[in-house]
């Protein structure tokens, strides 16, 4: 298997917002900008690199989506999440667990005179991603054999069940213009070598990024004819923003989801994208002091999940069970083998002839955290254990478990730690395998069932046993005496109730797919 990049895992697990600031009670300035021609939203960040191969993610993401064909994308029915053939395509259908047969829609152009877009293009893409940061989502694909001009089919090498879901509608899934890509040399930053979608794209460094309408696209027109994202680099910042009139869309973090839901702003309306985020609390299982099971698990029956989700969320995101989120296939509603329980905690710490424990728990050092960081501490001391707590900018903190970083992680206890995923439970368990031992698997434990039960998820395409599949899986984690199952902190948008806000599960906006209430 091959793993994500530091940066790449640093972008899926990115931090929310910190402090807590007040509320305008109303949203002056106009709905939108320039009587509705323009979507005003907000960046992170300016976009590094947008090849598809070589990207972080996040707001690349979107503008990929803005710009080039995909052909699946994601859907929701009744809260679980699906996915759809995209306009690009007349038909997209899997024949059978090794080939998923396709069509383009006739009619597809490239900038820049690069001609019609085919299914040449994309094999070039696909097998591209095969040599690239990303080529663990390409790791099922054998080839794609062009049958036509606009048809072909996608050879995988093996079943492998989540390769539309993970694959085709994410990042990764992008196509490019094969001869454009060729002229540029293979390789690109953050100038479309030629763009097929309704958006051409434009980014002033450190000030926004602009999306006007595409001359030559021939799909459906965008609600919207032109959007501009601005650098904001803070949650509050842009939530303020939007407080002023100067926004029509943002991210907002838990403490103000909790206020606007007391107290909405007017004219304004939420939308969540999903809950692809799974926190916990880890323990590393080789240090002296958490080598004992019976130590880890006096801290599993310590720590009370309930008052980190009050105190810490003000109540805005729904408990864990485990590394799978809602919506998706093999999501828990309880744990198996403990519950809040101190005295149960006691018993086992006297069992294991501990007393005077002396801990020290690392954190990312943002509010929400800093704040569940707090609360472990009090339920800690509660049961005779001592715990400092010790604060971390990013850069230290996603490489404090990496071997190949340092030695920091010969003296990791324990740490809150927060992974986000796409919506397949098949991204969430590839990092505790035992190949992940130093890498994220920073718990450091290994099992052989689990390794073969990854493998098997992999392979099951029947949706009832890959559930029962990634139950187990969760199960054999906590049986660690590990983890802390903590909760899973929705992707939440406030924006203008006349704008129809589309989202991937994981977050990226697709402005393409916005509407007009």
């Amino acid at each position: 298997m091959t793993s994500f990049t530091t940066s790449r895992r640093g972008f899926l697990a990115s931090s929310a917002a910190l402090g807590a600031l007040g509320m305008m009670p109303g949203l002056p300035g106009a709905a939108f900008a320039q009587s509705g021609a323009t979507l005003r939203l907000r960046f992170d960040g300016d976009n590094d690199i947008l090849d598809p191969g070589f990207m972080t993610g996040g707001t690349e993401i979107e503008t990929q989506k803005q710009c080039l064909p995909f052909l699946a994308e994601y859907t929701t029915d009744n809260g679980t999440f699906s996915w759809q053939p995209t306009y690009f395509v007349e038909k997209l259908e899997q024949r059978d667990p090794t080939h998923i047969d396709f069509e383009l829609k006739e009619g597809l152009v490239w900038t820049g005179g690069y001609g019609a877009v085919t299914a040449a293009d994309v094999k070039y893409s696909y097998e591209r991603m095969k040599d690239t940061d990303w080529s663990g989502y390409f790791e099922a694909l054998d080839r794609v054999d062009v049958t036509g001009a606009r048809t072909g089919t996608i050879v995988l090498n093996k079943p492998f069940a989540p390769f539309i879901m993970i694959t085709l509608c994410h990042g990764p899934g992008a196509v490019l213009s094969e001869k454009a890509m060729k002229d540029v040399g293979e390789k690109f930053t953050t100038d479309f070598p030629a763009v097929c979608g309704p958006y051409l794209y434009d980014q002033t460094p450190g000030q926004r990024a602009v999306f006007t309408a595409n001359p030559d696209w021939t799909g459906p027109k965008p609600a919207f004819e032109r959007v501009e994202a601005n650098i904001i680099t803070e949650v509050k910042a842009a939530e303020l923003a939007f407080e002023a009139g100067e926004l029509d869309c943002t991210e907002i973090g838990a403490d103000t989801l909790a206020r606007y839901t007391a107290n909405m702003p007017e004219g304004a309306e939420i939308t969540v994208a999903g809950e692809l985020q799974y926190m916990w609390l880890g323990m590393n299982t080789e240090n002296p002091k958490l080598a004992d099971k019976t130590v880890r698990r006096a801290i599993q029956h310590a720590v009370d999940v309930e008052s980190i989700l009050q105190g810490a969320y003000s109540g805005t995101t729904k408990q864990s069970y485990g590394i799978i989120c809602p919506g998706l296939i093999g999501q828990r509603q309880q744990t198996r083998y403990y519950d809040h329980d101190p005295a149960k905690a006691r018993e086992l710490l006297a069992e294991a002839g501990i007393s005077g424990l002396e801990l020290t728990l690392r954190t990312l050092n943002n509010q929400e955290r800093m704040l569940a960081a707090q609360i472990i501490q009090a339920n800690l001391a509660g049961v005779g254990i001592t715990v400092k707590v010790l604060p971390l900018d990013s850069g230290p903190f996603w490489e404090m478990g990496q071997e190949s970083k340092g030695d920091t992680w010969q003296d990791l206890e324990l740490w809150l730690m927060r992974f986000g995923t796409t919506p397949d439970p098949y991204e969430a368990t590839q990092w505790f395998t035992s190949d992940q031992v130093g890498v994220w698997n920073w718990e450091r434990w290994t099992s052989e069932e689990y390794d073969r039960l990854y493998q098997e998820g992999i392979n099951e395409t029947d949706p009832a046993k890959r559930h029962e599949i990634y139950v187990r899986m969760q199960e054999v984690m906590e049986e660690t005496g590990a983890y802390v199952w903590i909760n899973h902190e929705p992707e939440t948008f406030v924006h203008r109730a006349e704008v129809v806000v589309n989202a991937a599960p994981s977050g990226e906006l697709n402005y393409r797919r916005f509407g007009r209430a």
